[in-house]
């Protein structure tokens, strides 16, 4: 009996197999022709509670979502836009500070009450904006806002911490300048924005140096207070305590001065500057110039052309230079924003001995889209692209703070978030053209190329004679 069963087995497994090659050919068909994808919804925001202060400062409560959890968010609008060109970091070392405690709380009782709470303090510092951030479960929310209120409003700033923060800062300093994309961008925005703070990548060390208590607490001093300062609450809590928490917790804050973004005037320039790395494997190309802005009504046809040239993963440089040419490994373009400037650039690290090719690449495909318009079939795969990712963005607590606070941050209408799938699907083939010759200019690039110029000094003299030729 038990021979039989094995022989049954046996034979069992053997038409199995046999099968297989059936049943691959048959999954083989399914893949090669699948359904086609719908397109994304567009977006509609929440519902919301906002509502003012006495001192100036706003508060958004958006109920949103199932789980018991909810994002507390606080923006002020300083960051290193209102640092001057001898204080390049120091929003960042006041935040850096201001995680060490309250004059109520040093930095492990903050943490600790936190962690009861289900979350943890980060505060992070950009351009334009100084954020707070905890993520609590919903029945802590108003605790959380009073915590957070009390690191903002009442910081320690104990001095005998800031020694070792700016030595991190220094070593952090000392590794990017070591690194090649660190080292393109500092030149490429110091080129676009040569009197601006957005021109200002890293401080010296002898800068670091100079920062003391007095000059932390003068900047804080000088750039934070209820004005300036929003704070977003999304998900599941109790607006009425939340609401409370917020007013009793903030209305006692200083106005301060309102937001001060000082508008940058960016500057373009048909020159190629080299950084020399010896020896370097790779050389790493920065080339771009400015665009429009969120304001700007071309700024939608020209986020869709970016995702169609070298924003996305089958764009036509990324194909080009990644996959056809085996040039670079992760290559792309994007449309760097800032307050009223907008700049686009293509970034790709390649391999030396083709650096002169890869640029005369980039600069084909971009004469290219300028030449002939793209199919609507290859638009119509970009838009999707484009929408279901804006539209994945928004399906978190945070990715609605994130997008409220960018409506704020750059003066922008609510219709710019509920109205942008529409707008992404209504750009036609016809425009994506139009933007490239209208903006992404080739003869007009700042073109940045850290690598080893012993190497590569001919073959960018060859593209220069190229580009020459064209004009």
């Amino acid at each position: 009996m038990k021979t039989k069963n094995i022989m049954i087995r046996t034979i069992r497994n053997i038409l199995m197999l046999s099968l297989l090659p059936i049943c691959g050919i048959a999954q083989e068909q399914e893949k090669e022709t699948p359904p086609p994808g719908g397109e994304p919804k567009g977006f509609t925001l929440p519902e919301k509670e906002t509502f003012s202060l006495e001192n100036g400062m706003s508060a958004v409560m958006v109920p949103w979502g199932s789980i018991p959890k909810a994002t507390i968010q606080i923006t002020v609008k300083t960051g290193n836009i209102n640092e001057n060109a001898d204080e390049v970091w120091l929003a960042d070392l006041v935040a850096d500070l201001m995680e060490e405690g309250s004059i109520n709380r040093n930095g492990n009782q903050i943490a600790d009450e936190l962690a009861g709470m289900g979350g943890n303090l980060f505060i992070g510092v950009g351009q334009h904006t100084t954020t707070i951030n905890v993520s609590v479960l919903y029945e802590y929310v108003p605790q959380a806002i009073e915590v957070m209120a009390d690191v903002l409003m009442n910081p320690a700033f104990p001095e005998e911490e800031l020694d070792r923060l700016i030595a991190d800062r220094k070593r952090q300093l000392s590794i990017q300048k070591t690194q090649p994309q660190p080292q393109a961008y500092e030149q490429f925005y110091g080129a676009i924005y040569p009197d601006h703070p957005y021109g200002r990548y890293f401080p010296t060390e002898e800068m670091l140096d100079s920062y003391t208590v007095d000059k932390i607490k003068s900047f804080y001093q000088e750039n934070f207070g209820a004005k300036r300062t929003t704070i977003y609450v999304a998900g599941k809590f109790a607006a009425s305590k939340t609401k409370e928490a917020i007013t009793s917790s903030f209305e006692s804050w200083r106005a301060g001065a309102p937001a001060n973004y000082p508008l940058a005037e960016p500057m373009t320039a048909a020159e190629i500057q080299m950084i020399d790395r010896p020896d370097a494997p790779q050389s790493t190309l920065i080339v771009g110039l400015p665009v429009p802005d969120p304001s700007d009504a071309d700024y939608i046809p020209m986020s869709v052309t970016n995702a169609l040239l070298g924003g996305s993963f089958g764009s036509r440089i990324t194909s080009n230079i990644r996959e056809d040419k085996g040039y670079t490994y992760s290559p792309f373009s994007t449309v760097s924003d800032r307050y009223r400037s907008s700049i686009w650039f293509e970034l790709a690290d390649v391999t030396t001995d083709v650096t002169g090719p890869a640029l005369r690449e980039i600069t084909k495909e971009i004469y290219r889209l300028q030449d002939e318009v793209p199919t609507k079939e290859e638009l119509d795969g970009i838009k999707n692209y484009q929408a279901g990712i804006y539209v994945l963005q928004n399906s978190t607590s945070g990715g609605i703070i994130g997008q409220l606070s960018y409506l704020d941050t750059y003066d922008l209408p609510e219709e710019f978030l509920t109205e942008r799938v529409k707008n992404i699907y209504a750009v036609t083939p016809e425009q994506v053209s139009e933007m490239t010759k209208k903006y992404i200019r080739p003869e007009d690039m700042t073109m940045v190329i850290v690598g080893d110029k012993k190497k590569i000094e001919q073959q960018i003299k060859e593209y220069e004679d190229e580009m020459k030729d064209k004009q």
